[in-house]
């Protein structure tokens, strides 16, 4: 056997593994790609959990505020009604006095707690805005990464 005619003595450009090298650079290159997809598509979802969590207890709070403002309302109503009644029954005297100011002060009470509610309870407050602007921002930095 002649000298340079074992196949294991070639060097490393000849043959087809000079191809194979450039191949397995790109599978690892999309492979490393997927991965890091992946793992920022969980990152993702972490946060909007994460946000939509804190936005779940602000609409409860935001119900409950708007229950406690109606049951104020229909106390406010029924003080009201009685210092209209007892007004009328006595038509002179101070009770209703007493039970006009108790009523105004739970209706007022009533319409803050509702108006704060109502604030609470918009749409654009219970939005993912952070998780929005994160996923624009990503979206933006894979594509400059790609035609970087």
């Amino acid at each position: 056997m002649a000298q340079g005619t074992d196949p294991r003595q070639a060097g490393p450009s000849a043959g087809p593994s000079a191809g194979a090298t450039g191949a397995s650079s790109i599978q690892s290159l999309i492979g490393d790609a997927l991965r890091e997809t992946n793992e920022l598509a969980r990152k993702e979802i972490a946060l909007f959990r994460a946000e939509m969590a804190g936005n779940i207890r602000q609409l409860i709070v935001g119900l409950a505020c708007m229950v406690g403002s109606a049951v104020f309302a229909v106390v406010a109503l029924l003080v009201l009604i009685g210092a209209f009644v007892k007004w009328l029954a006595t038509i002179v005297g101070s009770e209703w006095l007493s039970a006009l100011i108790v009523g105004g002060v739970l209706l007022v009470l009533a319409l803050g707690m509702a108006l704060w509610a109502r604030s609470v309870l918009s749409l654009s407050t219970l939005a993912p805005k952070r998780t929005t602007r994160q996923v624009r921002q990503d979206a933006q930095a894979l594509s400059e990464r790609v035609s970087g």
